[in-house]
């Protein structure tokens, strides 16, 4: 029996992180334990210093491979350049075209493969996860930020730049007025300063959600004070963590009308701030729904954990099929 080793980075707004990932004879792919490795990044960093932890991630992830690495597999913050590519994250407003598949291909010894995070994370679900066996689904996260990736007809979609799936930069609007409960399609009519018209992200990520809370008076800082604030039966955080769940849902019903979607795969640590916010998004998604359906789009917690966006870079070598 043979085992494929292949590097996966993957490059985010407050961390990056590197891993080897072992693929069996079997085609199953699992990070190896005691490879892993992660350093901070964070709005302020610049060229040099991510340079510098990208170069130290390699280079200690690579002291755990027995062998030489089949490949390396890069997921990042976009927007990206598949051509040259570079990336230029939103949430790291210093790093503009960094050629990063260049430096860790260089770094690495070994040929490497640049794709966006969220397209890495459908990718993983599509692979080893929550969206084995479907044809076309979505992986996305709900988190700092909000992003995801598509499978069409069992390919990942990528898009001549390399952009392609990413909802969290789908705009939604308010379906629920100024409790943001998600009553209905006429629920934004005079809605004011609570009308969404911004991106998903900018409303029903951790950050939007906890400002939102905040503007109406509640005292927290953090999601995980959202959530403990909604435990205790806050109204404003019950509020809030609705009003994230109903925009997901709404921004999902879109992408179906536009791909028919079999299947959603949800992670990220902000989709898990109250034990019902997937029974929320799944209500959502029936409700936004544009035109009758034979079947509902399955709404699943992502299979893979923390794991995801690693296994999704890694794939990008191991399951070039794929793409």
């Amino acid at each position: 029996m043979t085992n494929d080793v292949y590097l996966a980075v993957d490059l985010g707004g407050t961390k990056a992180e590197a891993a080897l990932v072992v693929v069996d004879d079997r085609g199953r792919g699992a990070v190896m334990p005691g490879s892993r490795h992660r350093q901070a990044t964070g709005r302020s960093i610049g060229v040099d210093a991510l340079t510098a932890v990208i170069r130290s991630l390699v280079a200690a992830t690579l002291a755990s491979a027995p062998d030489p690495v089949a490949g390396a597999g890069v997921g990042a913050a976009g927007p990206i350049d598949l051509d040259r590519g570079s990336v230029s994250p939103l949430n790291l407003p210093e790093i503009r075209e960094f050629p990063l598949r260049d430096l860790v291909e260089a770094a690495a010894g070994a040929p490497a493969t640049l794709r966006l995070d969220g397209t890495c994370i459908a990718l993983a679900e599509h692979w080893l996860g929550a969206t084995r066996g479907a044809s076309t689904s979505l992986g996305m996260v709900v988190s700092t930020g909000v992003g995801g990736g598509l499978i069409v007809d069992g390919r990942l979609l990528s898009g001549t730049t390399g952009n392609a799936g990413h909802i969290g930069q789908l705009h939604v609007v308010d379906p629920g007025g100024p409790g943001g409960a998600g009553l209905g399609h006429a629920g934004g009519a005079g809605a004011g300063d609570e009308a969404f018209g911004t991106t998903l992200e900018e409303t029903a990520s951790g950050p939007a959600t906890v400002a939102w809370a905040r503007r109406r008076g509640w005292q927290g800082e953090t999601g995980e004070d959202l959530a403990a604030a909604f435990a205790a039966g806050d109204p404003v955080a019950d509020a809030a963590t609705r009003r994230s769940a109903e925009a997901v849902g709404q921004a999902i019903a879109s992408v179906s009308a536009l791909v028919d979607l079999e299947v959603v795969a949800i992670g990220g640590g902000f989709s898990r701030v109250r034990p019902d916010y997937l029974d929320l998004v799944d209500a959502a998604v029936i409700r936004w729904g544009a035109l009758p359906r034979t079947r509902p789009v399955l709404v699943r917690p992502s299979g893979l954990s923390a794991d995801g966006p690693l296994l999704g870079a890694a794939a990008l070598r191991a399951r070039d099929d794929l793409l």
